[in-house]
């Protein structure tokens, strides 16, 4: 769907591989209370610290002819009552995210490399939590969030692309991610998130594999943007973003330019510019996996 400065601002149209052997009692115990406290089922975080370590080889699968093609879940930031950013004509950040995110789906499955899903394929909104689960359900190997936030400074402009981290990798990142993670007061009294101590320790779960994984992703879009799309200064960040803490899925947020930047909302808003973007975005996902990531994809339970 392409992107329009006309939009009404109500928001309104539209392998398996071995099991892993049982953890340890205490360590079982420990996962079990932080899970429930967090309202995360224990098998997920369980299964993600069981994992095999990167470097040591899994028993092998007897009776499969070829392996799975891995499901990669893309996630068309906000949508339905939260419109995201809004351009400076007027422009929908929901809007142009779940445009490249279908046109980047459309790349990835002619590719016949992969799987491609979407959090949500129509203007709805999904609470953070509810789109990590989604990721987390379908049993994603990696998950990218599309977004095309704003900045107060209107002369900034450029991609750039974000992992989890406990603390902020610079001030306009924390304020990004702040905004980022704001997107859930959408969601009414209903929606109960984690608290920030409970997240702290989620966070600490996070595998070695899995945070190597995103920092490795992160790595293949700066190096796919590069020659053709204009990007930040220091364009690899990190912070505490909601959606990108799956436990066991690298997971990284890409910010495709700025809708407060005229230049940066212009071409965002043309299906040309974002073909391109979607284009590196193929190219990034498929150095990803044909590169050492193999031993940072998440495994089936």
């Amino acid at each position: 769907m392409a992107a329009t400065g006309t939009r009404d601002r109500s928001g309104n149209g539209k392998r398996p591989e071995s099991v892993p052997a049982p953890l340890p009692p205490t360590r079982r115990a420990v996962l079990a209370g932080v899970a429930c406290a967090a309202g995360v089922l224990p098998h997920r975080l369980a299964r993600a610290a069981a994992r095999p370590r990167r470097g040591l080889a899994a028993p092998p699968v007897l009776g499969r002819a070829r392996p799975e093609r891995p499901l990669v879940m893309l996630d068309p930031g906000h949508g339905g009552k939260d419109p995201g950013a809004i351009g400076v004509s007027g422009t929908f950040e929901k809007h142009v995210a779940e445009a490249a995110a279908a046109e980047l789906q459309r790349q990835l499955l002619a590719s016949g490399r992969y799987r491609v899903e979407l959090t949500r394929g129509r203007d709805v909104f999904i609470p953070l939590e509810d789109r990590v689960g989604i990721a987390e359900g379908r049993q994603a190997a990696l998950f990218v969030s599309m977004h095309a936030d704003a900045l107060h400074d209107p002369a900034v402009r450029g991609a750039s692309v974000y992992t989890l981290s406990d603390g902020a990798s610079d001030a306009q990142t924390a304020a990004l991610a702040h905004t980022e993670n704001s997107a859930d007061r959408y969601a009414g009294p209903s929606f109960h998130g984690t608290t920030p101590a409970v997240q702290r320790i989620l966070a600490s779960l996070v595998r070695e594999e899995t945070r190597a994984g995103s920092a490795h992703m992160a790595g293949s879009v700066v190096s796919a943007f590069r020659p053709r799309i204009n990007l930040l200064n220091n364009p690899s960040r990190h912070a505490g973003f909601v959606v990108l803490k799956a436990a066991d899925i690298p997971s990284v947020l890409v910010e495709m330019g700025f809708m407060s930047n005229r230049l940066d909302e212009a071409a965002l808003r043309q299906s040309a510019h974002r073909t391109m973007v979607a284009g590196a975005m193929a190219r990034a996902v498929d150095a990803y996996f044909a590169s050492s990531a193999g031993g940072f994809t998440r495994l089936s339970g």
